[in-house]
C-alpha cells in the first residue's frame, strides 16, 4: 500500500468519526425539530455509500419469504418463551378441536322404571291440637273428613333410576357405554344425543367378564368415533373425558393426564355387586357421576379408553377401561348379537419390579396365580384345573407373548376365540413348564 493510499484511508475514518461525534452531540444538545430533522439527512448521506453493500440472502420455505434481506429478527434464534407460547396455542387448540369432533358422537343414557308411587294420606291438619282448638270464628271441622287413611289402591309411575354416558361407534346406531349403566333387564333405556333428539334403546349384548355393554338405536347418518390404540398409551399423556355429568351436565368436559397404567380395583355402588377390574388407565380427568361409559380421548380424537370408575373418596382419581381390551368383543357383539369370552380360569396379580421385589421373586414380569378375596386360585372345572395349572405358578407367556404390564394376561387372551389351544410358559419355583390348554367360554 502506497503513502497517497494510507493517507486517502486515514482521511475517510477520520471524516467517519468526525460525522458520528456530530450525530452523538446533535442528539443530545439539539433535539429540536429543526436539528433533528438536519440530523436525520446527515445521517441518510452518510449511510448512502454502505447500503449499496450487496445485503445477504437466505432460503426460506415459502417462496414469500424467500428473497427477504436479512435482518436483526431473523438472525436472532426463537428464545424460550416464544416456543412454550406457540405450544400452549397448539395444544389448546387440539383439545378444542377434538372436542369439536366429539361432540356429536358422545350420548346421554337415562334409565326409566315404572316403580310404586309412595302411600299417599289425607290428614286433619289441626289434630295436633287436640281438643282444644281455639275456633275464633265459629267454623266447625267435620273431623272424620280428615282422618289419616292410606289410600287402597297402589299407583305407579315411571321415574329416572339411573344415568350414564356412551359413546357411538357406527353410522347406524350402535353405542358403547358400560354393564352397570344398563345393568337393571327391566328397566327402559334412552338415548339423548347432543342436538336434542332421543331415542328408544335396546341392550345388544352385555359382557360377562368385563364392564362393557353394546346397546342400538333405530336411525342412520350418525358421526361414530373413531378408536384408537391404547397399548401405545404413556404416563403423563394428554386425555380428555366427554360425559353427562351427574346426569344433568351433558357433554362435561375435562381435560388430564394418564396418572397410571394397569390398575387394579375393586368397584361397586347402588345396588350393583362389587366386581373386580383389572388393567384399567388411571386419570386425573376429573371423572363423575354419569360419566361412566363416556369416552376418554386423546390428543389426536381417538378413543383410548372407556370411563368406568372412580375413588369416592379421593380427588380426581377415575379409571377408564382401555380400549384395545374390548376391541374385538365390539366387533363380536355388532356381528353376532353375543359376547363369547375365552378364559382361562384363575386368579393372578401381574408382576412388575415393584411386585416383585415385595414377594421375593426372581422374575419381574409375568402373571402370579393366587387367591383373590377368599377365592381360590383355580377355579373350579376351568381350564385352568383341567391343564394342571397350581396356585404359584407364573405365567411367563402365552403363545410366545410375553405377560408384562403392557400386555397383561387378560387382556393377551381376549385375542383368541373360546375352544382355541394356546402354549402357556409356566414358571413353577425354579423349573419352566411348557402347558397347551383350551381356552373355555363365558
Amino acid at each position: 500500500m502506497n503513502k497517497q493510499s494510507f493517507n486517502f484511508i486515514l482521511k475517510s475514518l477520520f471524516f467517519i468519526l468526525t460525522i458520528n461525534i456530530f450525530i452523538a452531540v446533535s442528539n443530545i444538545y439539539l433535539p429540536n425539530v429543526a436539528s433533528a430533522n438536519s440530523t436525520d439527512i446527515i445521517k441518510k448521506l452518510f449511510l448512502w455509500p454502505l447500503n449499496q453493500i450487496p445485503t445477504i440472502k437466505i432460503l426460506e420455505k415459502t417462496d414469500e419469504n424467500k428473497n427477504n434481506n436479512v435482518s436483526l429478527n431473523n438472525l436472532i434464534p426463537d428464545t424460550e418463551t416464544k416456543t412454550i407460547y406457540q405450544e400452549k396455542i397448539d395444544y389448546e387448540q387440539r383439545i378444542i378441536n377434538v372436542v369439536k369432533n366429539a361432540d356429536q358422537s358422545v350420548v346421554s343414557i337415562v334409565a326409566t322404571k315404572y316403580l310404586p308411587v309412595a302411600d299417599v294420606y289425607t290428614l286433619n291438619p289441626f289434630d295436633t291440637f287436640g281438643n282444644d282448638l281455639f275456633n275464633p270464628f265459629g267454623f266447625n271441622f267435620d273431623l272424620k273428613d280428615y282422618q289419616q287413611t292410606p289410600k287402597n289402591d297402589q299407583q305407579y309411575e315411571k321415574q329416572e333410576i339411573a344415568s350414564g354416558s356412551g359413546f357411538i361407534i357406527t353410522s347406524d346406531g350402535y353405542i358403547v357405554t358400560n354393564k352397570h349403566v344398563v345393568s337393571d333387564s327391566k328397566a327402559e333405556y334412552v338415548v339423548f344425543l347432543n342436538d336434542g333428539s332421543k331415542y328408544n334403546a335396546k341392550i345388544v349384548a352385555q359382557d360377562p367378564m368385563e364392564d362393557f355393554a353394546l346397546i342400538k338405536i333405530e336411525t342412520t347418518n350418525l358421526k361414530p368415533l373413531a378408536l384408537g390404540d391404547s397399548s401405545k398409551l404413556q404416563l403423563g399423556q394428554t386425555v380428555i373425558a366427554i360425559g353427562n355429568a351427574l346426569g344433568e351436565f351433558q357433554n362435561t368436559i375435562s381435560v388430564g393426564v394418564i396418572s397410571g397404567l394397569n390398575r387394579s380395583i375393586t368397584a361397586s355402588g347402588g345396588n350393583i355387586p362389587a366386581e373386580k377390574l383389572n388393567d384399567l388407565l388411571q386419570t386425573d380427568a376429573a371423572i363423575n357421576r354419569g360419566n361412566s361409559g363416556g369416552p376418554l380421548l386423546s390428543l389426536d380424537g381417538k378413543v383410548i379408553g372407556m370411563n368406568t370408575a372412580i375413588v369416592a373418596s379421593a380427588q380426581n382419581i377415575g379409571f377408564a377401561m382401555p380400549i384395545n381390551k374390548i376391541r374385538n368383543t365390539i366387533e363380536q357383539a355388532i356381528k353376532t348379537g353375543k359376547i363369547t369370552v375365552p378364559y382361562i380360569g384363575v386368579y393372578y396379580v401381574q408382576l412388575d419390579k415393584n411386585e416383585a421385589e415385595e414377594r421375593k421373586l426372581d422374575v419381574d414380569y409375568g402373571a402370579l396365580v393366587v387367591s383373590s378375596e377368599g377365592a381360590k386360585a383355580i377355579i373350579k372345572d376351568s381350564p385352568a384345573e383341567k391343564a394342571g395349572l397350581k396356585e404359584g405358578d407364573i405365567i411367563l407367556s402365552v403363545n410366545k407373548v410375553k405377560i408384562t404390564s403392557k400386555t397383561p394376561l387378560a387382556t393377551v387372551v381376549r385375542n383368541y376365540k373360546p375352544g382355541d389351544t394356546i402354549g402357556l410358559e409356566i414358571k413353577r419355583g425354579q423349573e419352566i413348564l411348557n402347558i397347551n390348554i383350551t381356552l373355555g367360554e363365558k
